[in-house]
C-alpha cells in the first residue's frame, strides 16, 4: 500500500489543482526533446529552464514489472539520455528503488538495463519530492538549483503529477502508457 499517496489525497481535497499536469502526451514517444518544448510559460511563450528529468517506470517507458525499456520507446529513451546525460536523467519508481524492493535488486537490474540511475527512496511518490531534489542538488553537474528546473514524466495523476506540483516542478502526464488500462484507478 502506498501510504504517501493515501495521505496526500487530503491535500487534493483542499487543492484539487495538484493533480493537473502542465502538459499531457499520449505515450512516451510523444515526449519532446528537449522537454522544455512541452511547455509555454508567460505572455511571451518563454520556455522553462529544464535541467533534469525524472521518469516513472511502470507503464511510462516500460511494461509494468519489467526492467527494460519497451521496445517501441527505445529510440526516444536513447534521445532523452543524450539530451539529459549522466545524472540529469533519473528513474523514480514506486516499485524499483523503494523499501519494497528487497536489496534493491529491481533497481540494480533496471540501472544495468537502461544505463540510468534509479533513486533509492524510503517514501513513495508523491511524498519523495525532497529525496528527488536532494539527489539533484547533491550532484552539481546537473545544474539544478531549484525545483522548477526539473520535469517529472509519469502515467499517474495522483503520484507523478501531484509530486511534480507539490515540488514546484513541471509535470508531464503520459495519458495512455505502454499498456492500455481501463478504469479510473489506472490513471490515479
Amino acid at each position: 500500500m502506498n501510504i504517501s499517496a493515501t495521505l496526500n489525497v487530503f491535500r487534493l481535497i483542499t487543492n484539487p489543482a495538484l493533480c493537473l499536469p502542465h502538459s499531457t502526451i499520449s505515450n512516451f514517444n510523444q515526449l519532446p526533446t528537449p522537454i522544455s518544448h512541452a511547455f509555454l510559460v508567460g505572455e511571451k511563450g518563454q520556455k522553462p529552464d529544464i535541467r533534469a528529468v525524472v521518469l516513472d517506470k511502470d507503464n511510462c517507458f516500460a511494461r509494468p514489472k519489467e526492467s527494460v525499456v519497451y521496445e517501441a520507446y527505445e529510440a526516444k529513451f536513447q534521445a532523452l539520455k543524450r539530451a539529459y546525460p549522466g545524472t540529469k536523467l533519473l528513474i523514480v519508481s514506486n516499485s524499483a528503488g523503494t523499501n519494497d524492493d528487497a536489496g534493491h535488486e529491481h533497481a540494480n537490474l533496471l540501472e544495468k538495463n537502461t544505463g540510468v540511475s534509479v533513486l533509492r527512496h524510503s517514501t513513495k511518490k508523491p511524498g519523495c519530492g525532497t529525496e528527488v531534489l536532494s539527489y539533484f542538488r547533491d550532484r552539481p553537474e546537473t545544474g539544478v538549483t531549484r525545483p522548477s528546473q526539473i520535469a517529472i514524466v509519469g502515467d499517474r495523476l495522483f503520484t507523478d503529477v501531484v509530486m511534480a506540483n507539490m515540488m514546484g516542478s513541471w509535470g508531464i502526464w503520459v495519458r495512455d502508457g505502454v499498456v492500455e488500462e481501463k478504469g479510473m484507478v489506472s490513471i490515479l
